[in-house]
């Protein structure tokens, strides 16, 4: 690399990262700059994969080798010189961490000051020994819970799983976790020879008796009769609890199926001996201003600021010596408090105050996640830093994301530059420079339309950014349908929704709108989920572990729906194995088809030959993957192609079998628009393919890994996998936020095709932010006011329009808006 100019721009030269096409820009340091274009046109290949890449290469370039063997590297970026490149932090969309011990605590670094206040200035038991702050740690061995190791809950069986129906007797089977056969047959022998009535309905038997047959540990042997008529020896015949029974099943059964049967009647529930807390009793016994760490990690941030600020607020100079157990008033208690008020001030400024810190990681949208990041940078005091942004108003109310740009305008005011990757307009407006990439995805996207000030991009003809941006697209237009019936819900509660009633229209499309964190995502992709998920015997996937079943409420309209369809953002896949065409189902029809060649039926060759799953096809060398992993000793650890296969990931033999002139390797590089040409003599294939295309993925491989695509892409190859199987009916779709990370131009894809399953007759409930998708619906379900304690309520329904009007609602000035544009 040439010696850096320091003329205020980063200027790239040559780069051919991904579809990038030997691309040139200048970019100004100490800016706001903003990188558009459609989906997949390139953006993150230039922001995250050349320019933060380069960067990161640089710094370690720094850093002995044996330590880069311990930090995770992105790899050198295909670019020819990049000038004037300071160095780079990015803060990339990712869903939560996968550990369940992670936490907003954890996250922030927060967790590490409250457990220093509490070692250092807690108000111990007369007589306590002082803890360190690793003790009050639920991951460690020092802090965490005997009982649960940490977890905070605990596998136990209960009884309305152990008994499912009280209205049968223990002769037909009440106690249906019991085992079958001999063995259930022996159980109830011992039963009735301890006196207890095996015809009697369940619920007849005393509490007494019930609680003992269920929980207890005793296993009296009892000698049992022969049967009267029966050729039979008496024989002594051991008891066994049912949840006994369950729990050795657990522990000691090698039969898989067995295993299975047996989780069928056991739950997460709190750990009975910290409460759910994770933490010892001994941690657990130390407080500060009178609370508990549990208490203070389950308290909103908001609460949290409220009780530490008196401390924080004393001079340093007035605090007091310690006194005996305590040191709640001491330099050290105002110091720690001081900073923890800091660092939680910045996060209330970015509408976070809803959030305990002991809210885990799991549970957290994406845009809370990084939100949390940002904070945590802003306290962090860096000063001539490029911060490379993914979409930072990604799933956040409009409400929300105005004082998130202004925490962004303070990044840059202290001296940063801002590299941000987005697709909102109100956000793209607000920059000082945009590099605008096109005008199409994949290859035919990877050139720079446009770099320059945001004015400028108007002249730019074909940039699609630039038609939406400055109003010349035509707003997505149709014919507002009125509800043909109504699904009543009363008496919802689960984490903040408390006794909530709300009627969901039927065959329309509602949009579920409201501030984050104030229960829309717990509304629609739990509650809504599981109860019509009941009826319909369909068990939705589990969205929360740590969310109580929702129990008993009132559903009316439930008869309505025969299929219920989730559409979430979490990935279609863990390993590179999965890919696009393997979970549409549409490489199944392309293996058939290779099986089917003259070529294949004259060797023997099943469809099974041509996965890369089975040893008969794949490459055995890299076992079907098409890497290999290289070990550099002392540098870290990188993959090459396979040099047998070539990266094609099968064997020779495999491969010289073709479909008009290409090989099922050359099939999966083809990209979606490729594929449907060549594959249009495959009905099955093609069908697959057009709708794919449809919803503006036509610029992916089919080969794709599932681990290279992102939350909206993932979204929509689910929804495209389900608009090709749709059928006439009635079924529920339920969304989780469709259009995050989607360009204006690929929003209006996805609602022709929304609006096309609620022509045909289904139900549509959306989990929204995007107001031109919001104003295009037919009915809106608006919550809040707030988030956390202060949301949960209904606080406007209606259409668009007349959500618009209402004042009580926080959604509804910026819908306003939104219909004055359109």
């Amino acid at each position: 690399m040439s010696d850096d100019p320091p003329d205020g721009f980063v200027r790239v030269r040559g780069a051919g990262e991904h579809n990038l096409r030997n691309v040139d820009v200048d970019i100004p340091r100490d800016a706001m700059v903003a990188f558009t274009g459609v989906s997949g046109s390139g953006k993150s290949s230039l922001a995250f994969g050349t320019l933060y890449a380069e960067a990161q290469r640089r710094y370690f370039e720094s850093v002995a080798p044996y330590a880069r063997r311990l930090l995770h590297q992105v790899g050198a970026p295909h670019v020819q010189e990049i000038t004037g490149l300071p160095p780079a932090v990015a803060l990339q969309q990712r869903r939560g961490a996968a550990s369940s011990r992670s936490t907003v605590g954890t996250l922030t670094t927060l967790s590490n000051l409250l457990r220093m206040l509490y070692s250092r200035a807690g108000t111990y038991p007369r007589g306590a020994a002082r803890l360190e702050a690793e003790a009050f740690s639920p991951n460690t061995v020092a802090g965490a819970c005997p009982r649960c190791h940490g977890l905070g809950v605990v596998h136990d069986v209960a009884e309305e799983l152990l008994v499912p129906d009280p209205s049968l007797s223990i002769r037909d089977g009440a106690i249906a976790a019991w085992p079958g056969a001999w063995q259930g047959a022996n159980l109830r022998s011992v039963v009735r020879a301890l006196g207890i009535d095996v015809d009697a309905p369940w619920r007849e038997l005393s509490k007494e008796d019930r609680d003992w047959l269920l929980y207890t540990n005793e296993q009296p042997s009892v000698l049992i009769p022969p049967e009267p008529g029966r050729i039979d020896h008496s024989y002594h015949g051991k008891f066994w609890s049912a949840r006994k029974h369950i729990m050795h099943v657990l522990a000691d059964s090698k039969s898989q199926r067995m295993r299975d049967r047996a989780m069928r009647f056991v739950r997460s529930v709190p750990c009975p001996e910290c409460g759910g807390s994770r933490i010892r009793p001994e941690a657990l016994a130390v407080t500060f201003a009178g609370r508990s760490i549990a208490e203070v990690n389950a308290m909103p941030l908001a609460e949290v600021v409220k009780l530490l600020r008196p401390v924080a607020d004393l001079p340093e100079a007035a605090a007091a010596t310690p006194t005996a157990g305590s040191g709640e008033s001491t330099e050290v208690a105002v110091r720690i408090c001081g900073d923890l008020v800091a660092r939680i001030d910045v996060l209330l400024r970015l509408g976070l105050g809803y959030l305990g810190l002991g809210r885990r990681s799991t549970t957290l949208s994406p845009g809370e996640a990084q939100r949390l990041r940002i904070a945590t940078q802003l306290r962090s005091g860096l000063f001539g830093v490029v911060y490379v942004l993914d979409e930072p108003s990604a799933g956040l109310h409009p409400a929300d994301a105005e004082p998130l740009l202004d925490v962004l305008d303070q990044l840059r005011a202290s001296g940063n530059s801002l590299f941000v990757v987005e697709h909102d307009l109100d956000v793209v407006r607000r920059a000082d420079w945009v590099v605008d990439i096109g005008p199409g995805a994949g290859a035919g996207g990877g050139r720079v339309l446009y770099s320059g000030p945001v004015a400028g991009l108007e002249d730019v003809e074909e940039s699609a950014t630039g038609r939406h941006l400055f109003g010349r697209a035509r707003p997505f237009g149709h014919r507002t349908r009125s509800p043909q019936g109504w699904l009543h819900l009363t008496g919802v509660t689960r984490h903040n929704l408390r006794d909530l009633s709300v009627d969901v229209p039927l065959r329309v499309l509602t949009a579920v709108t409201g501030v984050s964190g104030s229960g829309k995502s717990t509304l629609v992709t739990q509650v809504l989920a599981e109860v019509v998920g009941r009826h319909l015997g369909q068990a939705p996937e589990d969205q929360d572990d740590a969310a109580a079943p929702v129990g008993l409420l009132d559903a009316a309209g439930l008869e309505s729906f025969d299929r219920l369809v989730l559409v979430d953002q979490r990935p279609i896949g863990r390993t590179p194995r999965s890919n696009l065409a393997t979970y549409t189902g549409m490489f199944d029809a392309v293996r058939r088809l290779y099986a089917s060649t003259d070529e294949a039926r004259a060797r023997g060759y099943t469809a099974g030959r041509f996965s890369f799953n089975v040893a008969e096809g794949r490459c055995e060398t890299c076992q079907g993957e098409g890497f290999v992993a290289v070990e550099l000793l002392f540098l870290p650890g990188t993959y090459a192609p396979c040099p047998t296969c070539h990266g094609a990931r099968y064997n020779a033999e495999t491969l010289e079998v073709t479909h008009r002139g290409r090989s099922i390797a050359e099939v999966l590089a083809m990209s979606v628009d490729e594929a449907a040409t060549f594959l249009a003599d495959a009905p099955a294939a093609s069908r697959s393919l057009e709708t794919l295309r449809d919803v503006g993925l036509g610029y992916l491989r089919l080969g794709q890994p599932a681990t290279e695509l992102s939350g909206g892409e993932a979204q929509r190859i689910k929804l495209a996998t389900e608009l090709q199987r749709a059928r006439r009916g009635h079924t529920l779709y339920l969304l989780d936020e469709p259009t995050e990370g989607l360009h204006p131009a690929d929003v209006q894809l996805l609602l022709r095709h929304l609006h096309r399953l609620v022509d045909i007759g289904n139900t549509v409930v959306l989990v929204e932010h995007d107001l031109a998708t919001v104003a295009s619906t037919d009915w809106v379900i608006d919550l809040g006011p707030g988030g956390g304690d202060a949301g949960g309520r209904v606080v406007a329904t209606g259409t668009p329009a007349e959500v618009a009007a209402n004042p009580a609602s926080a959604t509804a000035p910026y819908l306003a808006r939104q219909l004055e544009r359109s």
